[in-house]
């Protein structure tokens, strides 16, 4: 279960970089060469909507079939096992949460940048035909 989440941690750190890269001033000459290969990353991308979906109804079940652990019915061991469980189930969680986040922030940013271009272009045309 830990390449799993060793993958949608890698996917969620490219879509950031990506992301970065994408709004960062100043890289006019790289990003036209970026938005073409963040839009053929975005159909690959696509597939993490569905993982995360499965990864969280793992979660889910694990939450759902975890035995309920109180001070005064377990050992101090199983009750540290218990909170790091928690712990680690509320990561994967907020990991989860932050690639599908930065999947449609970059999703949406390409589609604003590819519609920038094209306005400049069709604001350029006018300006020569004048």
């Amino acid at each position: 279960m830990a390449l799993e989440w060793v993958v949608l941690g890698y996917t969620a750190g490219a879509e950031a970089i990506m992301l970065l890269l994408l709004t960062i001033p100043g890289l006019d000459p790289l990003r036209k060469g970026l938005i073409t290969v963040t839009r053929s990353l975005l159909k690959t991308f696509l597939s993490v909507v569905p993982f995360c979906l499965f990864l969280l109804m793992d979660i889910y079940r694990k939450y759902e079939t975890r035995p309920s652990c109180e001070p005064h019915s377990c050992s101090p061991d199983d009750h540290l096992r218990h909170q790091k469980s928690i712990m680690k189930s509320q990561r994967n969680a907020l990991l989860i949460a932050a690639a599908l986040i930065f999947y449609w922030l970059l999703n949406s940013v390409t589609g604003l940048v590819v519609k920038l271009d094209e306005l400049n272009k069709k604001l350029e045309k006018l300006k020569n035909r004048d």
